[in-house]
Parts: C-alpha cells; sequence; structure tokens
C-alpha cells in the first residue's frame, strides 16, 4: 500500500525532449527535492522507447528519495522499467485489461473528468483516480471542460480511494483543494516555474498537512 497525500509531481517532457535523459533527470532531481508523493513521467506524444528511456533515467533518483515512480499512458512501459504506478486516461487501455495484465505489480491511476468517470473508475478497481481540470489548464492542447472545487468535493466525499486533483491548481489554491478532500494535488507548472519549486513543493505538502484528511488512510 502507497499512502498518496500532498503534492503529486509530473515530470512533463515534450517529444522533441524526450531523448534528453540527463536533461529529465536533472529537473526529475528538483521535483524529488520538494517530496511528492508520487512522481510521474509524462511525455505525450513520445515514442514508447523513449518514454522508457526517461523512466529508466529518473527511476534511480525516485528510489533514492522514497518517492513511486508512475508512468503515464504506457502499461508496458511501466512494467519493463520497473515503475511502482501506471496513469491511463480515458483513451488509453480500458482498466479491466489493464488490471489483468498488470496482475498486481503496479498501482493503477485513472484519470476521469466528471463523476461518472469517477464512478466507474472506482467501481472498477483503480488504485486512485485523478480528476480534473479543476481549474482551468494550459498544459493541454484540448483540455476537457473545468470540473470545479464543488465537484471535487463531492467525489472526495465519497470515494474509497484517493483521489488527486490536476489542472490549473496553482500553489496558493492547494488548501482549497485539500479543504474540498483530495487526497493530492498534481502541479506542474506552478511548481518547476516557481522561484524556488522546492520550497513551493513543500508550500503544497504544508496546504495537505493542515488540512484534515478525508479519511482514516489516503492510500490503499
Amino acid at each position: 500500500m502507497i499512502a498518496l497525500r500532498g503534492y503529486y509531481a509530473i515530470l512533463d517532457v515534450l517529444p522533441a525532449q524526450s531523448h534528453d535523459g540527463a536533461r529529465a533527470a536533472a529537473r526529475a532531481a528538483r521535483l524529488l527535492a520538494g517530496q511528492p508523493a508520487m512522481l510521474q513521467v509524462r511525455a505525450k506524444g513520445a515514442p514508447a522507447a523513449a518514454l522508457a528511456a526517461l523512466a529508466r533515467a529518473v527511476l534511480p533518483l525516485a528510489r533514492a528519495a522514497g518517492v513511486p515512480l508512475c508512468v503515464n499512458d504506457r502499461l508496458d512501459v511501466a512494467l519493463a522499467v520497473g515503475a511502482q504506478a501506471v496513469h491511463l486516461g480515458q483513451d488509453d487501455l480500458p482498466l479491466a485489461e489493464a488490471r489483468a495484465v498488470a496482475a498486481g505489480r503496479l498501482l493503477i491511476g485513472i484519470s476521469t473528468h466528471n463523476p461518472p468517470q469517477a464512478e466507474a473508475a472506482i467501481a472498477g478497481g483503480a488504485d486512485y483516480i485523478g480528476l480534473g481540470p479543476i481549474f482551468a489548464t494550459t498544459t493541454k492542447a484540448n483540455p476537457d471542460p473545468v470540473v470545479g472545487l464543488d465537484v471535487l468535493r463531492r467525489i472526495a466525499a465519497t470515494s474509497p480511494i484517493p483521489v488527486v486533483a490536476i489542472g490549473g491548481i496553482t500553489v496558493q489554491q492547494a488548501a482549497a483543494v485539500a479543504a474540498a478532500g483530495a487526497a493530492a494535488a498534481a502541479l506542474i507548472s506552478a511548481v518547476e516555474t516557481a522561484p524556488d519549486p522546492e520550497a513551493a513543493a513543500r508550500s503544497v505538502n504544508a496546504a495537505f498537512q493542515s488540512a484534515a484528511p478525508n479519511r482514516p488512510d489516503s492510500g490503499r
């Protein structure tokens, strides 16, 4: 069981930069300094081989920091590199098939964008769900409609698994997201572009530490 609470880090790599493992590792080290609950490697549009190389470059750093590594979209890559988790979108391998292939070797997170999707992922046996975008976001070319804090609050109140809020969240908004019942918050540009990324990440963790957990155990 992995507890999932606080800052959820995402190393978002552009396809053109996906072959630069050294640069990715340097960025990952800065994110890991903020003590995230999980570090996800994401490289939308990059070949599987490039994503695997990125994950292998980052994995030793994550292990040394005691942070579980998650691979975005690609279950095969997550298994091949020895990651602890995979995060799947609505258009990726269906959850039931992913669970059958993973056979308990990976935690599986599912991106959801509305209550029906969240309910389906929970019922299907996901280990955690990502919910968003909570606020308007600029990190996706075609973002889904904004979910908002009210929907987050309703889903988190009844979810038996951790809910990770994502999308347009700033360091200053982390407290409101935590108060709405999220187990964690995924921030990308808000942390990486901060004057002090480590301090920004620790501020997010502090916001969740100050908020009462949605349930006694926010892991599964």
